[in-house]
Protein backbone atom coordinates (compact mmCIF):
# COMPACT_ATOMS: atom_id res chain seq x y z
CA UNK A 1 0.00 0.00 0.00
CA UNK A 2 1.40 3.37 -1.03
CA UNK A 3 0.83 6.45 1.15
CA UNK A 4 0.08 9.82 -0.44
CA UNK A 5 -1.03 12.04 2.40
CA UNK A 6 -3.70 14.67 1.85
CA UNK A 7 -4.11 17.41 4.51
CA UNK A 8 -7.88 17.69 4.18
CA UNK A 9 -9.34 16.11 7.30
CA UNK A 10 -10.35 16.85 10.88
CA UNK A 11 -11.38 15.02 14.04
CA UNK A 12 -14.20 12.49 13.92
CA UNK A 13 -17.37 13.10 15.92
CA UNK A 14 -18.47 9.45 15.89
CA UNK A 15 -17.09 5.92 15.73
CA UNK A 16 -16.51 4.30 12.35
CA UNK A 17 -19.50 2.19 11.33
CA UNK A 18 -19.82 2.79 7.58
CA UNK A 19 -17.92 2.24 4.35
CA UNK A 20 -18.58 4.55 1.38
CA UNK A 21 -17.36 3.65 -2.11
CA UNK A 22 -16.80 6.37 -4.72
CA UNK A 23 -15.20 6.58 -8.12
CA UNK A 24 -13.55 9.34 -10.14
CA UNK A 25 -13.29 9.51 -13.92
CA UNK A 26 -9.52 10.07 -13.86
CA UNK A 27 -6.30 8.16 -13.33
CA UNK A 28 -4.41 8.25 -10.03
CA UNK A 29 -2.32 11.33 -10.77
CA UNK A 30 -5.28 13.38 -11.99
CA UNK A 31 -7.50 12.21 -9.13
CA UNK A 32 -4.95 13.27 -6.52
CA UNK A 33 -4.51 16.63 -8.23
CA UNK A 34 -8.26 17.25 -8.31
CA UNK A 35 -8.68 16.31 -4.65
CA UNK A 36 -5.90 18.77 -3.82
CA UNK A 37 -7.39 21.49 -6.00
CA UNK A 38 -10.84 21.27 -4.39
CA UNK A 39 -9.45 20.47 -0.91
CA UNK A 40 -11.28 17.17 -0.51
CA UNK A 41 -10.03 13.73 0.44
CA UNK A 42 -10.77 10.07 0.98
CA UNK A 43 -9.07 7.54 3.20
CA UNK A 44 -8.06 5.29 0.31
CA UNK A 45 -7.79 5.38 -3.46
CA UNK A 46 -7.48 2.41 -5.82
CA UNK A 47 -5.70 3.16 -9.08
CA UNK A 48 -6.42 1.89 -12.57
CA UNK A 49 -3.89 -0.91 -12.05
CA UNK A 50 -5.33 -1.90 -8.66
CA UNK A 51 -2.68 -0.24 -6.51
CA UNK A 52 -4.03 0.95 -3.15
CA UNK A 53 -3.07 4.40 -1.86
CA UNK A 54 -3.78 5.59 1.68
CA UNK A 55 -4.57 9.30 1.61
CA UNK A 56 -5.85 9.93 5.16
CA UNK A 57 -5.36 7.90 8.34
CA UNK A 58 -8.49 5.98 9.34
CA UNK A 59 -8.68 7.73 12.70
CA UNK A 60 -9.41 11.07 11.03
CA UNK A 61 -12.55 12.40 9.37
CA UNK A 62 -11.76 12.60 5.65
CA UNK A 63 -13.81 14.98 3.49
CA UNK A 64 -15.25 12.64 0.88
CA UNK A 65 -18.93 13.57 0.95
CA UNK A 66 -20.78 16.80 1.62
CA UNK A 67 -22.16 17.14 5.14
CA UNK A 68 -25.79 18.25 5.06
CA UNK A 69 -26.27 16.79 1.59
CA UNK A 70 -25.53 13.16 2.48
CA UNK A 71 -27.69 10.73 4.43
CA UNK A 72 -27.91 7.06 5.31
CA UNK A 73 -30.06 5.38 7.96
CA UNK A 74 -30.76 8.67 9.76
CA UNK A 75 -27.07 9.68 9.79
CA UNK A 76 -26.22 13.03 8.16
CA UNK A 77 -22.57 13.49 9.16
CA UNK A 78 -21.44 10.61 6.99
CA UNK A 79 -17.80 11.72 7.06
CA UNK A 80 -17.59 11.25 10.83
CA UNK A 81 -19.05 7.75 10.62
CA UNK A 82 -17.29 6.40 7.55
CA UNK A 83 -14.21 5.28 5.70
CA UNK A 84 -14.18 6.66 2.15
CA UNK A 85 -12.68 4.73 -0.78
CA UNK A 86 -12.14 6.29 -4.23
CA UNK A 87 -11.65 4.04 -7.27
CA UNK A 88 -10.28 5.37 -10.54
CA UNK A 89 -12.68 4.65 -13.42
CA UNK A 90 -12.43 6.59 -16.66
CA UNK A 91 -16.07 5.71 -17.49
CA UNK A 92 -17.28 6.77 -14.02
CA UNK A 93 -18.30 3.23 -13.24
CA UNK A 94 -20.22 2.53 -16.45
CA UNK A 95 -17.73 -0.02 -17.73
CA UNK A 96 -16.41 -2.96 -15.77
CA UNK A 97 -13.74 -2.31 -13.20
CA UNK A 98 -10.56 -4.34 -13.72
CA UNK A 99 -9.94 -7.61 -11.92
CA UNK A 100 -6.95 -6.04 -10.17
CA UNK A 101 -9.11 -3.19 -8.89
CA UNK A 102 -11.83 -5.49 -7.57
CA UNK A 103 -9.28 -7.83 -6.00
CA UNK A 104 -7.69 -4.88 -4.19
CA UNK A 105 -11.05 -3.45 -3.19
CA UNK A 106 -12.24 -6.76 -1.81
CA UNK A 107 -9.07 -7.21 0.22
CA UNK A 108 -9.31 -3.67 1.58
CA UNK A 109 -13.03 -3.89 2.37
CA UNK A 110 -12.62 -7.20 4.17
CA UNK A 111 -9.89 -5.74 6.37
CA UNK A 112 -11.89 -2.59 7.15
CA UNK A 113 -15.25 -4.23 7.80
CA UNK A 114 -13.56 -6.74 10.09
CA UNK A 115 -11.51 -4.13 11.95
CA UNK A 116 -14.40 -1.70 12.53
CA UNK A 117 -17.25 -4.23 12.71
CA UNK A 118 -19.10 -2.54 9.84
CA UNK A 119 -22.49 -4.09 9.14
CA UNK A 120 -23.47 -5.21 5.66
CA UNK A 121 -26.20 -2.56 5.31
CA UNK A 122 -23.62 0.14 5.97
CA UNK A 123 -21.44 -0.69 2.97
CA UNK A 124 -22.77 1.86 0.49
CA UNK A 125 -22.03 3.76 -2.67
CA UNK A 126 -21.78 7.53 -3.07
CA UNK A 127 -25.06 7.50 -4.99
CA UNK A 128 -26.78 5.68 -2.10
CA UNK A 129 -26.00 8.49 0.33
CA UNK A 130 -26.43 11.34 -2.20
CA UNK A 131 -29.11 10.01 -4.58
CA UNK A 132 -29.98 13.34 -6.21
CA UNK A 133 -26.38 14.55 -6.55
CA UNK A 134 -23.97 11.70 -7.30
CA UNK A 135 -23.80 8.90 -9.91
CA UNK A 136 -20.89 6.85 -8.55
CA UNK A 137 -19.65 4.15 -8.17
CA UNK A 138 -21.83 3.46 -11.20
CA UNK A 139 -24.00 0.78 -12.73
CA UNK A 140 -21.02 -1.52 -13.43
CA UNK A 141 -19.92 -1.66 -9.82
CA UNK A 142 -20.04 -5.37 -8.83
CA UNK A 143 -22.25 -5.27 -5.74
CA UNK A 144 -23.47 -8.82 -6.29
CA UNK A 145 -19.93 -10.17 -6.59
CA UNK A 146 -18.80 -8.37 -3.44
CA UNK A 147 -21.81 -9.69 -1.54
CA UNK A 148 -20.85 -13.25 -2.48
CA UNK A 149 -17.55 -12.56 -0.75
CA UNK A 150 -19.11 -11.10 2.39
CA UNK A 151 -19.01 -7.38 1.58
CA UNK A 152 -22.40 -5.68 1.51
CA UNK A 153 -25.40 -7.78 0.55
CA UNK A 154 -27.57 -8.96 -2.32
CA UNK A 155 -31.14 -10.19 -2.55
CA UNK A 156 -33.05 -13.33 -3.42
CA UNK A 157 -35.86 -12.35 -5.78
CA UNK A 158 -38.05 -15.15 -4.40
CA UNK A 159 -38.20 -13.28 -1.08
CA UNK A 160 -40.35 -10.57 -2.68
CA UNK A 161 -43.48 -12.68 -2.24
CA UNK A 162 -42.90 -12.69 1.53
CA UNK A 163 -43.52 -8.92 1.72
CA UNK A 164 -47.08 -7.61 1.64
CA UNK A 165 -46.13 -3.94 2.00
CA UNK A 166 -46.51 -1.72 -1.04
CA UNK A 167 -45.30 1.67 0.22
CA UNK A 168 -42.14 2.31 -1.81
CA UNK A 169 -41.18 5.43 0.14
CA UNK A 170 -41.38 3.60 3.47
CA UNK A 171 -39.37 0.59 2.28
CA UNK A 172 -36.63 2.73 0.73
CA UNK A 173 -36.45 4.79 3.91
CA UNK A 174 -36.10 1.71 6.10
CA UNK A 175 -33.36 0.36 3.85
CA UNK A 176 -31.53 3.63 4.50
CA UNK A 177 -32.21 6.09 1.66
CA UNK A 178 -33.12 9.76 1.92
CA UNK A 179 -36.55 9.77 0.28
CA UNK A 180 -37.09 13.54 0.14
CA UNK A 181 -36.71 13.14 -3.63
CA UNK A 182 -38.40 9.78 -4.17
CA UNK A 183 -37.45 9.44 -7.84
CA UNK A 184 -33.78 10.08 -7.01
CA UNK A 185 -33.89 7.46 -4.25
CA UNK A 186 -35.48 4.94 -6.61
CA UNK A 187 -32.86 5.72 -9.26
CA UNK A 188 -29.99 5.22 -6.80
CA UNK A 189 -31.55 1.95 -5.65
CA UNK A 190 -31.87 0.82 -9.28
CA UNK A 191 -28.21 1.62 -10.01
CA UNK A 192 -27.24 -0.75 -7.26
CA UNK A 193 -29.81 -3.52 -7.51
CA UNK A 194 -31.19 -3.19 -11.08
CA UNK A 195 -28.22 -1.96 -13.12
CA UNK A 196 -29.63 -3.32 -16.39
CA UNK A 197 -32.26 -0.55 -16.49
CA UNK A 198 -29.58 2.15 -16.26
CA UNK A 199 -28.47 3.48 -19.67
CA UNK A 200 -24.87 4.33 -20.52
CA UNK A 201 -24.19 8.05 -20.87
CA UNK A 202 -21.20 10.31 -21.30
CA UNK A 203 -19.35 11.22 -18.13
CA UNK A 204 -20.11 14.94 -18.29
CA UNK A 205 -23.85 14.29 -18.52
CA UNK A 206 -23.69 11.87 -15.60
CA UNK A 207 -21.97 14.45 -13.42
CA UNK A 208 -24.28 17.30 -14.42
CA UNK A 209 -27.50 15.23 -14.35
CA UNK A 210 -27.17 12.24 -12.00
CA UNK A 211 -30.92 11.62 -12.25
CA UNK A 212 -32.14 11.88 -15.87
CA UNK A 213 -35.50 13.40 -16.76
CA UNK A 214 -36.82 10.02 -17.89
CA UNK A 215 -35.64 8.20 -14.74
CA UNK A 216 -39.15 7.28 -13.60
CA UNK A 217 -40.02 5.76 -16.99
CA UNK A 218 -36.81 3.71 -17.00
CA UNK A 219 -37.46 2.51 -13.45
CA UNK A 220 -40.95 1.35 -14.39
CA UNK A 221 -39.56 -0.69 -17.29
CA UNK A 222 -37.60 -2.81 -14.84
CA UNK A 223 -38.65 -5.11 -12.03
CA UNK A 224 -38.36 -2.35 -9.44
CA UNK A 225 -41.22 -3.17 -7.07
CA UNK A 226 -40.37 -6.85 -6.85
CA UNK A 227 -36.67 -6.20 -6.27
CA UNK A 228 -37.45 -3.52 -3.69
CA UNK A 229 -39.53 -6.01 -1.72
CA UNK A 230 -36.77 -8.62 -1.92
CA UNK A 231 -34.14 -6.16 -0.67
CA UNK A 232 -36.47 -4.93 2.06
CA UNK A 233 -37.05 -8.51 3.21
CA UNK A 234 -33.30 -9.14 3.27
CA UNK A 235 -32.78 -6.13 5.53
CA UNK A 236 -35.68 -6.80 7.89
CA UNK A 237 -35.07 -10.54 8.25
CA UNK A 238 -31.38 -10.03 9.08
CA UNK A 239 -31.71 -6.97 11.31
CA UNK A 240 -29.14 -8.15 13.87
CA UNK A 241 -26.33 -8.75 11.38
CA UNK A 242 -27.34 -5.87 9.12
Amino acid sequence: MKKNALPYFNQRKADIDMLVIHCQAFDEKQSLQILNDVQLSAHYMIGLNGKIYQLVDDKYRAWHTKTGASYWRKVEDINSHSIGIEICSLSLGQEQYTQNQIHSLLRLCKALTRKYHIKKQNVVGHSDICPSRKPDPGKAFPWKYLARHGIGFWYNINDAKKVSKTDERMMLSEIGYNVADLTAAKWAFSKRFLPDVIPTDNVRTLIDNPVPENAQNLIEQGNFKKVLKAVYYKIKSNSKSF
